[in-house]
């Protein structure tokens, strides 16, 4: 029988995750919300909202869902502005106190990170104790909730904080890796989609089970550099290492569509929401790059990414949009795209000296 304390360095990883962040800030300053269906950002004709409350969610209303169809499927859903000072204020007073506990944090957003407690400020030997006193400590200190996922790695910790969601967390000791990750949903697995998990369903795979018997090479064959990743998260294999204040050279924004896209004119009517969403970001961290990068990953799963560095640093999304349409356009995309991207390099500060920022993260498979 595998062993993940034998394969992996054995460390104690939390990953706390806010519940419905955004929307539940909204419900906290303001009564009236409190108990009702909303959205964050979007609404009825623009684009897709950041964060819906857990009212909204029982309506199948999710995050990047457009407003027309959020609004279809929530007739009494109410949209709010985002407030992302305020969110930031919040973030503040949270990864104040997982410093109590630990300088080993990693961001991955204002509402989430992870923290190796192994070894701990307090000298806690529990990490599941550790990650009910800081569950207690935001609600405390913020008034809201949050959820935490507690085990090995990180990859097992982040599926881990989702289980018992809202206002719950999950240990996942070593003895219990193995089985927990054998009868998970594939579709609960991070890092697998809705399409990645229908092509899954196709190929029989339904569990971690499922997943587990198939070789590295039958993976890499149907997913390409993603099989390895599966092939060994479900063994409970992931040895990335928890990185506080890493600098992110890069800002980018994807989206993952339900239906696969063949044309270039639909393919630029998406660009043209990422480079919107690309640009809010940009913005708020007051940056902005010179080389802009286009992603598509296609309906192999093979990804191709197209560059062009400009003399000048751009955040506004119109011109980001220009310098996409002209990579989108060098060259026929060679099949049918799932996935499209844009990302912005060469970074600049609010002074333009330096050329590298800390900015929203991503998980680092």
């Amino acid at each position: 029988m595998e062993s993940p304390a034998i394969q992996q360095p054995q460390r104690k990883i939390i990953h706390v995750d806010m519940d419905a962040c955004y929307a539940s800030v909204a419900q906290l300053d303001n009564p009236e919300l409190r108990g009702k269906a909303i959205a964050v950002g979007g609404g009825e004709t623009r684009g897709g909202g950041s964060a819906a409350s857990y009212e909204a969610r029982k309506f199948g209303v999710r995050s990047a869902m457009s407003g027309y169809l959020a609004k279809k499927r929530c007739p009494h859903l109410i949209f709010v502005r985002p407030r992302f000072d305020r969110y930031t204020e919040i973030s503040l007073k949270i990864r104040s106190i997982f410093h109590e506990f630990t300088d080993l944090v990693e961001p991955l957003s204002l509402d989430e990170a992870y923290l190796d407690v192994t070894q701990n400020k307090k000298g806690i030997p529990s990490a599941t104790l550790i990650a009910s006193q800081i569950r207690q400590r935001i609600l405390e200190e913020t008034g809201l909730t949050a959820s935490a996922g507690i085990s090995i790695n990180k990859f097992i910790a982040k599926v881990a904080s989702d289980y018992n969601k809202p206002n719950g967390q999950k240990t996942v000791t070593p003895d219990e890796v193995l089985p927990f990750l054998e009868a998970l949903p594939i579709g609960k697995f991070y890092g697998v989609g809705k399409v990645t998990e229908e092509k899954m369903n196709q190929l029989g795979i339904f569990t971690g089970k499922d997943l587990k018997e198939k070789t590295e090479e039958y993976l890499a064959a149907h997913f390409g550099k993603s099989g390895p990743y599966y092939y060994h998260v479900v063994r409970g294999i992931h040895n990335s290492p928890v990185k506080p204040d890493r600098t992110v050279k890069s800002v980018g924004t994807e989206h993952t569509f339900n239906e696969n896209l063949v044309s270039e004119v639909f393919m630029l009517e998406r660009l043209e929401k990422i480079a919107a969403e690309l640009e809010r970001r940009l913005k708020k961290k007051k940056i902005a790059g010179k080389t802009v990068t286009l992603k598509l990953k296609y309906s192999d799963f093979t990804v191709q990414t197209r560059s062009k560095t400009l003399p000048y640093f751009i955040s506004d999304a119109s011109l980001i949009t220009e310098t996409v349409k002209e990579l989108l356009y060098q060259e026929r995309p060679k099949e049918s795209v799932r996935l499209l991207g844009i990302s912005l390099s060469n970074l600049n500060n609010e002074a333009g000296v330096k050329k590298t920022v800390a900015v929203q993260l991503k998980f680092d498979f």
